[in-house]
């Protein structure tokens, strides 16, 4: 048959993901693109893949064979990619990435650095995407590998086809409006005695404020989506200390998220990483409960050995280590990101 890669993962994205609109996002490509896609592999078929059903469409028979096969060509074509990369003397080959906002501006950019120095023969090419939906990308192999978010109390489905490897730790703080927390340490019951100066709420680790998020229960929210695993998260350890969040403002941005805590309209979880995505004027101050995230790197099994993969795994990982953990000056417990 004379079809090529692009049409048959087209066809499998399809079946994932329901609609050509859907689709066009994940691989980068526009709906009409798409389309032009399942048209050149009817053609080349001679057989009808999809129906119209409304304004929906779905796999025929033939379709739905042709996609359960596709997926084991793809893997297959994969795999010899791999196999072909092993027979080289050096390291080189193009690696398609997908990340999040957080990697593209903190993470990616020095690990880039650093493989053009270590391994100038690999070329990077990367996609912006919506973090929920890197796993999908990789599995689907519209990317090779990409970077995500792993939350201990709502994690990431394990699938056997991929390796989830994770690169680092990072712990949740409160994010709040200048002031807004004065005296209120302790109200839950949990953080001692409370006091104008607080004091006692104070962390004798990092020299903020110290609260628990029962302290913020009738205050306004800023989150993600309650179906993100973010929003999924923060909900869970907000009803595991006794309430549930009035969530005002359903933010996906950080950024966004940042400007509206400065702005006095809601109080948010950030992390020091976050914090560097824009200069802010705001309280920041540490929690009791220990909320964490972690950065992983997303691949799949059969990869593992491929050789650029594992560079760029490996170059991840060195990044990560040496990372700093904040950017922050410190004033009271006023934090002004630079």
């Amino acid at each position: 048959m004379d079809w090529t890669s692009a049409q048959l993962r087209s066809l499998v994205e399809l079946t994932r993901r329901g609609t050509i609109t859907a689709v066009a996002e994940a691989l980068g490509y526009t709906p009409g693109g798409v389309s032009q896609q399942i048209t050149a592999l009817e053609k080349a078929t001679g057989r009808q893949l999809l129906r119209r059903v409304g304004r929906r469409v779905e796999l025929t028979d033939a379709g739905a064979t042709l996609a359960l096969h596709a997926e084991r060509i793809l893997t297959t074509e994969a795999e010899a990619v791999e196999a072909l990369e092993r027979t080289r003397n050096e390291i080189s080959g193009t690696l398609r990435v997908g990340l999040f906002a957080t990697a593209a501006a903190e993470i990616l950019p020095p690990a880039l650095r650093q493989v053009r120095e270590t391994h100038p023969g690999v070329t990077v090419r990367s996609r912006d995407m919506d973090v929920d939906e890197v796993y999908d990308a990789v599995a689907g192999g519209s990317v090779d590998l990409a970077l995500g978010l792993d939350y201990p109390d709502v994690p990431i489905p394990r699938d056997p086809s991929l390796r989830v490897r994770e690169l680092s730790r990072e712990r949740f703080s409160l994010a709040v409006p200048t002031g807004t927390m004065s005296g209120r340490s302790g109200r839950s019951g949990r953080s001692g005695r409370s006091g104008r100066s607080g004091r006692s709420g104070r962390s004798a680790r990092s020299g903020r404020q110290k609260v628990s998020l029962a302290d913020t229960r009738d205050l306004g929210w800023i989150l993600p989506s309650a179906g993100s695993y973010y929003g999924r998260a923060v909900l869970t350890a907000c009803r595991r200390a006794g309430f549930e969040p009035q969530v005002l403002h359903e933010v996906t941005d950080t950024a966004a998220t940042l400007a509206l805590v400065e702005a006095g309209v809601g109080v948010s979880v950030v992390t020091d990483l976050m914090l560097r995505l824009r200069p802010s004027c705001l309280d920041v101050l540490e929690l009791r409960e220990a909320m964490e995230r972690h950065i992983v790197v997303v691949y799949r099994s059969f990869a593992e050995h491929r050789p650029t993969v594992a560079a760029l795994v490996d170059v991840l990982r060195t990044s990560a280590v040496r990372r700093p953990t904040g950017r922050q000056r410190q004033s009271g417990n006023t934090l002004l990101t630079r």
